[in-house]
């Protein structure tokens, strides 16, 4: 083919495309008027009423095009604490004897409720008898034989040095019955707290050490739970900070307790503060090992809601166009939490605002906006873009 046969079919070609852009391209009448060109009413239809329409600095009519909307809301976040924790006795003791020996009986049974000092099981002691018996008759004998002394100082027949030994010898042989004694009560085994027995692990006539467990006690009076927080609660949290408990495995009985302690640090691997809390059990419903939900209330933080659909992105970042007077304004806004119906942000918007969800291809900074629908619901007829602007 020549060469102005090729240019012509280009120039044609190019002409033809640019046309089609001044024909259907949103904002190319007024583009063009811009640069001082006029086009014929029959290629832009309607576009020159538009253009001299938005002569004075006004967007396209694709601004125009209508969209859907929502109104921000408020929400608020670190409100509530929930947390799963196990549950434990106030005061919890395994009982082991002072000495070896063989078990001879047991005063209490599994679930026995017992006081400090109670006997709970008896060693044999057969030994621990005698001992005391014969340090019993080795201090009668002393304290006769130091009332002989006594005696004989009268008369000067014993010296001082006499009288002194055998005050010697009695307090020795005073000492050798206390501990005679001690050994044969430490011969019973007895409970250390007040508390309940749990299920004996051993039966009469087994022979026990010093680190044989005898009995487990528990004193459940209240019943401490342990759990861990996230480190940001770590500076809202005190001790005697009310809270509510429920058994995981009894949801709808809640008991009410206070913050009891609290660890002196966090956790650098989970990031989590250990807490400890105090559950009343007047009626001993409560055991230790139950796992708990724990819930506690806070003031809170309270941040501007919209519709996750509302969010879009740029180079600098998420935005929202939200609809003021009846024109679009990009708002930048800082995500604080994703939901499952929301996103939270931290931007200059209030509850009321309204923000574009849908057509947002069709919104640009400063051009009016029409709203066909509202928080699902569709917009007022009589309502231009401004109206409905002040309406939300």
């Amino acid at each position: 083919m020549a060469f102005w046969k090729q240019a012509l079919v280009s120039l044609l070609v190019l002409a033809a495309a640019a046309l089609v852009w001044a024909r259907f391209f949103p904002g190319a009448p007024a583009m063009l008027a811009g640069w001082g060109i006029e086009l014929p009413a029959i290629i832009v239809g309607e576009a020159p009423k538009q253009a001299e329409q938005n002569a004075g600095g006004e967007h396209s009519n694709q601004a125009q095009q209508p969209v859907i909307a929502s109104t921000v809301t408020r929400e608020t976040i670190n409100d509530r604490l929930s947390a799963i924790g196990t549950g434990r006795a106030r005061q919890s003791v395994i009982v082991t004897p002072y000495a070896s020996g063989r078990l001879t009986e047991f005063l209490v049974a599994s679930g026995a409720t017992v006081k400090a000092g109670d006997v709970i099981a008896k060693l044999d002691s057969e030994a621990e008898t005698i001992a005391v018996d014969r340090a019993r008759f080795a201090l009668d004998d002393a304290t006769a034989r130091q009332e002989r002394v006594k005696t004989l100082r009268a008369t000067n027949t014993a010296t001082n040095v006499q009288v002194t030994e055998a005050a010697l010898a009695v307090d020795n042989a005073r000492l050798a019955l206390r501990d005679a004694e001690l050994s044969l009560e430490r011969r019973s085994i007895t409970a250390p707290i007040d508390g309940i027995v749990g299920i004996l692990p051993v039966t009469a006539g087994n022979y026990v050490s010093i680190t044989t467990e005898v009995a487990r006690i528990d004193d459940r009076a209240d019943i401490l739970v342990d759990f861990w927080v996230p480190e940001r609660y770590a500076a809202i949290i005190d001790v005697g900070q009310a809270l509510k408990a429920s058994s995981v495995a009894r949801p709808a009985e809640v008991y009410s307790g206070t913050i009891a302690a609290l660890d002196n640090r966090v956790d650098s691997e989970s990031r989590t503060l250990q807490v400890q809390a105090r559950i009343q059990n007047p009626d001993d419903r409560l055991r230790a090992g139950m796992s708990f939900q724990v819930t506690m209330d806070f003031p809170g933080d309270e941040f501007p809601a919209v519709d996750p659909l509302a969010v879009q992105w740029g180079s600098g970042g998420a935005f929202v166009w939200l609809v003021r007077d009846g024109k679009a304004a990009r708002t930048d806004v800082r995500i604080i939490q994703r939901n499952t119906d929301t996103v939270l942000v931290d931007a200059p918007i209030v509850p009321g605002d309204i923000v574009v969800t849908e057509g947002v291809h069709a919104v640009r900074d400063g051009a009016p906006v029409t709203i066909a629908r509202i928080n699902g619901a569709v917009a007022a007829p009589a309502a231009s873009a401004q109206n409905t602007a002040d309406g939300g």
